[in-house]
């Protein structure tokens, strides 16, 4: 595994001098970020953070980093590589110019045996090489295996060196995954199988009268939690109609779906008053049977699959978050969008450093944000909706946001619009008569930038329970770009995000009809 391939070499790097840290700014690199800078403390390794939101950056940060940037790589590695000129011999030069073998009977000489050999090792390289340009052509723009997080957290443990901060941050990283449609549902169950284990180590570890009776201690549990974005942070009505599962699954932007939700808080036998205020003023006979009772309803009205696998952690006694609240409030704070906020750097140390239980105020505030950013994606999903904005384009199904849509800025980051597209499908999923428009994935586009006149375009897999979340869209963008001279911008690290100049969307989208046709 790679956390036991480096182990050595990754303490041989660092030790002794200064290391530069080029993180990404997503949810998953910035808990990935938090596990080594640990790691980092732990044996007084010095570092620089710069935070790289693009290919642009990336390159940027190199050039002034570079003498602090190495590559990690086993020094014992038997790559097993060809000379050039053993790939690339002409099959005609089979022998040394006399075009005969050895006269020493039908064998061939030590010199012809030996190039036959290497001739077998050239095709076999060329297989090889064909098959990985294959592999490119469909899977270069996935995600595969593990998140970073998860994968540091490991390398924490190979060292011995992993603690319950480490471990909830690889939680989150995973959680991440799950939030943002990176992995199969397969995946994360086993994923988290693998994180649970880890949980039962570290509470059994520290089983100890001092930390459990620790105003400060930290707690995490494996729960089967409620599919509802922060509704205890919440007020339960709110989480209800804001959460992707239940909002779709009732179709609460028609009147019938209304009358729905009615009838489910009915039949729950909750007062309307408790529902409808903060879930931390509920009556604690209520909340102790909570979430049976909602299980118990969902079933009823269809929605089987209310209670999903994750994690909970307590900070003390009284603050409580699950890894999909962290998730919401780590990226509200990434993207904000407030005035004073605009600065990507300074949204990424204070994303950064809501992860951490010494900053709960500014979890809190990211927990705000991302109430707000829930709250602007269901009533864009809504207007989206019924004004009839999603349209089929033959291969494809596409939405785009015209400027002056209400909190248009928000969804110019890509987060904010992956997240509004798996909702937005979702909802039209459940909504739509056409069986084949339920096959179809889904381009979205939003003003990126007004003044210099960009889109921001986004494409996401089918909506489907057997997905397998592999998104051909970076591809199909840049061939779509190329054919039609476009003035594009593939700048993301995610390569189906794209920015798109507003007057070449228009060709831009028919060329990607004809491609993909």
């Amino acid at each position: 595994m790679f956390v036991t391939d480096i182990r050595k070499d990754f303490y041989e790097v660092v030790a002794n001098q200064r290391v530069a840290l080029l993180v990404a700014a997503d949810i998953d690199a910035l808990c990935a970020c938090k596990i080594l800078q640990a790691l980092f403390h732990c044996d007084h390794i010095q570092y620089t953070l710069v935070p790289v939101i693009g290919w642009q950056d990336l390159s940027t940060a190199f050039l002034e980093h570079k003498e602090q940037i190495k590559l990690l790589i086993k020094q014992d590695d038997d790559l097993g590589v060809p000379s050039y000129d053993d790939i690339f011999r002409d099959d005609e030069e089979e022998d040394d110019g006399s075009g005969n073998d050895s006269d020493e009977g039908s064998e061939p000489s030590g010199k012809r045996r030996r190039f036959d050999e290497v001739r077998s090792i050239s095709r076999r390289c060329r297989k090889d090489f064909l098959r990985r340009e294959i592999l490119f052509d469909y899977e270069q723009f996935e995600f595969h295996g593990t998140s970073a997080a998860m994968m540091f957290f490991e390398l924490a443990w190979v060292l011995t060196k992993d603690t319950k901060d480490m471990l909830w941050w690889a939680i989150i990283g995973l959680t991440d995954q799950q939030i943002h449609d990176k992995i199969t549902h397969m995946k994360y169950v086993t994923d988290v199988a693998t994180m649970q284990r880890h949980v039962s180590r570290h509470n059994h570890r520290n089983e100890d009268e001092e930390n459990s009776l620790s105003i400060d201690c930290m707690r995490i549990s494996f729960e089967y939690d409620l599919r509802l974005s922060l509704y205890q942070h919440w007020s339960l009505y709110e989480s209800i109609c804001n959460s992707c599962y239940t909002s779709s699954s009732f179709k609460l932007w028609t009147l019938n779906g209304q009358k729905k939700l009615r009838e489910f808080l009915a039949d729950m036998g909750l007062p309307l008053k408790q529902v409808k205020q903060k879930y931390t003023s509920m009556d604690m006979s209520i909340k102790e049977n909570l979430r049976d009772v909602i299980e118990e309803s969902s079933n009823k009205f269809g929605m089987k699959e209310i209670r999903i696998q994750t994690f909970g952690v307590h900070f003390g006694f009284q603050n409580r978050f699950l890894a999909s609240d962290m998730v919401h409030a780590t990226a509200a704070l990434l993207e904000s969008t407030e005035k004073e906020e605009s600065d990507i750097a300074h949204n990424f140390i204070k994303a950064l450093d809501s992860l951490s239980r010494g900053n709960l105020d500014r979890l809190h505030v990211g927990i705000d944000h991302a109430k707000r950013k829930l709250l602007a994606i269901q009533q864009t999903v809504a207007s989206c909706i019924c004004t009839n904005l999603i349209l089929s384009q033959g291969p494809f199904l596409y939405c785009y946001l015209m400027e002056g849509t209400p909190d248009v800025k928000l969804f110019s980051k890509p987060l904010a619009l992956t997240l509004l597209c798996k909702y937005l499908l979702k909802a039209f999923v459940h909504s739509t008569r056409n069986k084949r428009c339920k096959l179809l994935p889904l381009i979205m586009a939003a003003p990126k930038d007004v003044e210099k006149g960009t889109v921001i375009v986004a494409g996401i897999p089918p909506e489907s329970e057997t997905s397998d979340k592999k998104n051909f869209f970076g591809r199909a963008f840049e061939k779509a770009a190329e054919s039609t001279s476009s003035r594009t911008l593939h700048d993301h690290f995610d390569t189906s995000i794209i920015e798109l100049k507003t007057e070449d969307r228009s060709k831009f989208l028919d060329a990607l009809i004809t491609l993909l046709s």
